[in-house]
């Protein structure tokens, strides 16, 4: 992994301290500024062949042999020493934008209960299914994280953590989401990235609180995602302090990536070096980029996502932390949702 800088953070959502050397920016190839909406966009398959080619290597052998991002960070030369965070976020309007069903399913009600710290989720619902594994390859390694897809315009668009499209100055490869993901098994199918976004923040210097990705994925026969496993609803500029309800799919031990996990409770700020949010969670690595949900609905499993599994501190066990959904998220997910 190609890293350059020397600025640094505490990363990734991992159950345990990881600190990287930040990167510096990419040249102008690699990527580009959307100077409308502020996001960085990757192109990773931008025709049916080469989407195609994407799913079909990625067999249920490969998917369950695929590490998770973070332990790859950590087994890089590039491990140094904590620094500070750095960076701001900036504020405005709240916004909420309702889910999306998918085309087969009906509205439930019922309503927020109990908490956890890491227990599998057998609650079903919209989030079983729109909830998944993300994989991509790491120069050349296999890698793994989580993802959800959300409501948008494109009815193709999946939120995840920036660490999960971009890392060390260079986009990943071989982009897939894997909805509903079930050791090994991809009910709702797989769905190829025809592009990947992130803050600018993050593409620029990594900056922990700007830890935000997305991406659009193609259509498979004929349907987008969201008609096929529904999509969630996003909000940003909330207030803090909220219960929430987390998601996704840990790989590294105790976990084995092999089924969805879920955290939930209250949530508070980080004390210490970031503008995240936190709460008490037990997910190891291979969970980033996993959704955050206010407003969270156990017997329908809807949710307005307010954040992503991001990182943890080795100092601090059985925590962890999430950016705020503030303007920077929003940018990327508009842009992603009209690509």
């Amino acid at each position: 992994m190609r890293l350059v800088s020397r600025r640094v953070v505490a990363v990734l959502a991992s159950g345990a301290l990881a600190t990287f050397a930040f990167a510096a920016p990419a040249s102008a190839s690699g990527y580009g500024a959307d100077d409308a909406g502020g996001a960085a966009i990757n192109i990773v398959a931008d025709t049916v062949s080469a989407a195609q080619e994407v799913t079909g290597s990625w067999s249920a052998e490969r998917m369950r042999q695929a590490v998770p991002m973070e332990q790859l960070v950590s087994e890089s030369g590039d491990v140094i020493s904590l620094g500070e965070v750095v960076g701001s976020l900036t504020g405005g309007d709240p916004v909420s934008i309702p889910a999306t069903k998918r085309l087969d399913l009906g509205s439930g009600l019922g309503g927020v209960l109990g908490s956890a710290s890491g227990e599998p989720w057998t609650g079903g619902g919209e989030v079983a299914s729109t909830a998944g594994r993300v994989f991509f390859t790491v120069d050349g390694q296999d890698a793994s994280c989580s993802g959800n897809a959300v409501t948008s315009e494109n009815n193709s668009t999946v939120i995840t953590a920036g660490h999960c499209v971009r890392m060390g100055g260079e986009w990943h490869d071989d982009w897939v989401f894997v909805p509903g993901y079930d050791n090994g098994d991809a009910p709702y199918g797989e769905w190829p990235a025809e592009t990947t976004m992130a803050t600018q923040e993050w593409v620029e210097s990594e900056d922990i609180n700007y830890d935000v990705g997305a991406a659009v994925v193609h259509e498979q026969d004929g349907q987008s995602l969201t008609e096929v496993v529904g999509g969630q609803g996003i909000a940003f500029n909330q207030e803090r302090g909220q219960p929430m309800y987390s998601f996704g799919y840990p790989a590294a031990s105790p976990y084995d990536g092999s089924e969805l996990i879920h955290c939930s409770g209250d949530t508070f700020d980080d004390p210490l070096f970031s503008d995240a949010m936190g709460m008490d969670c037990d997910m190891t690595g291979g969970s980033s980029g996993g959704p955050w949900f206010l407003d969270f609905d156990e017997q329908s499993g809807t949710g307005l996502q307010s954040s992503v599994n991001s990182f943890g501190y080795a100092f601090l066990p059985g925590t962890m932390f999430g950016p705020y959904f503030g303007d920077e998220a929003q940018e990327v997910y508009e842009r992603a949702s009209t690509f």
